[in-house]
């Protein structure tokens, strides 16, 4: 494996440098499937096992994942046909990936849109880490996928993606002043709630006057199970509650339940950019997004189908019931610079599940409409 670092320029990687990668043996893999790398990410299989442990945990500097697996272990399960993974249960399942990063090179995980649209709550753990979702750069070593579905019962098997990757060289982050600039240039957001700084702010939309006033749905419990990897197989109603304004723009959060909404603002990614989601300040109140999100280069590009496309939003409530109002900041986008221009875009032509949407179930679901 090359250590040059004139190979990896400063940024996001976008698909071209995820293969390049590969074939200079920083990922170790079996050959991809057609459609796994993403315009800057890649999505991750899971292996042929899952271990049902007694808790999530992290291995620490002195330890594997492997070693506090078998100490954590309750029972196993074979992947080769599929199985079911209970809600409320934590798995691990090492991935079919590993990795051999070049010593400039780090990575960070987070859940697909359609895991997290799910509230399937998933980490990617590595050797010896001290944290989640993050590997080191220059990391060698295996990856394992936590697995535990909030919601849901699901099926999975070898094969299935339920997360994805990003490889970075340096600090890719814009500053303010860069995403002001980039926001003149490229309009980032329209319909701005508030200015552009540290991001992009994103706010929740309570009115849904475009959509005969569905602004979102509450997840149903007690449901069939959802198999991961069939689109367009499943009944909304069977799952979903649909939320309708009826005159007023606010809307009560109950404990423990799990919401997808959808902001008031379309977005953008130009296409020598990446953006990823993260949650707003928790001091502004008792709800959080629950899961943070990677957005390629392309979305909301109106060269690759979308001239903006809004953010939609895993979102739960903390301890107490939680008062929502129209245009209340929920997120954040931040923006990061790719290592060069990318050869594909999120939407154009890669069967992308998400572009141009509104208010969106996870690709599992059939089309809705009220």
């Amino acid at each position: 494996m090359t250590q040059d670092n004139e190979l990896w320029p400063p940024g996001v990687f976008p698909a071209r440098f995820i293969e390049m990668l590969r074939e200079q043996g920083g990922i170790e893999a079996p050959p991809f499937d057609s459609d796994q790398v993403q315009p800057a990410s890649l999505d991750l299989r899971l292996g042929d096992v899952a271990y049902r442990v007694r808790s999530s945990f992290l291995p620490g500097p002195e330890q594997t994942v492997a070693e506090r697996i078998r100490t954590l272990e309750l029972h196993r399960l074979d992947l080769t046909n599929g199985a079911v993974l209970e809600r409320g249960c934590v798995y691990l399942v090492p991935l079919q990936e590993t990795l051999a990063l070049p010593h400039a090179v780090s990575a960070g995980a987070n859940p697909k849109s359609s895991t997290g649209r799910l509230d399937v709550f998933t980490r990617v753990i590595g050797d010896k880490a001290r944290g989640f979702d993050t590997l080191p750069a220059g990391y060698h070593g295996p990856l394992f996928l936590e697995i535990s579905p909030r919601t849901f019962p699901v099926r999975i098997r070898r094969g299935s993606r339920l997360s994805q990757m990003r490889f970075r060289v340096g600090n890719t982050r814009l500053t303010i002043a860069e995403h002001q600039t980039l926001h003149r240039v490229e309009t980032l957001v329209i319909d701005a709630n508030e200015q552009v700084g540290e991001g992009v702010a994103l706010s929740i939309d309570l009115k849904g006057a475009d959509r005969n006033g569905l602004i979102g749905f509450r997840s149903k419990r007690h449901t069939p199970v959802i198999d991961m990897d069939k689109k367009d197989a499943l009944d909304v109603l069977d799952y979903w509650e649909p939320l309708i304004n009826r005159g007023s723009d606010e809307f009560i959060l109950d404990p423990d339940e799990f919401y997808i909404l959808v902001s008031r603002e379309a977005v953008h990614v130009p296409p020598a950019y990446a953006a990823e989601m993260v949650p707003f300040d928790p001091l502004v109140g008792e709800f959080r997004v629950h899961y943070v999100g990677f957005f390629d280069p392309g979305f909301g590009h109106s060269a690759a189908g979308g001239t903006g496309s809004r953010a939609v939003l895993e979102v739960r409530s903390r301890e107490v019931p939680f008062l929502l109002g129209h245009g209340q900041t929920i997120g954040r986008l931040i923006y990061e610079r790719l290592a060069e221009e990318p050869d594909r875009l999120y939407g154009s032509g890669l069967g992308s599940n998400y572009q141009a949407q509104t208010l969106k179930l996870s690709k599992h679901f059939r089309a809705f409409a009220l």
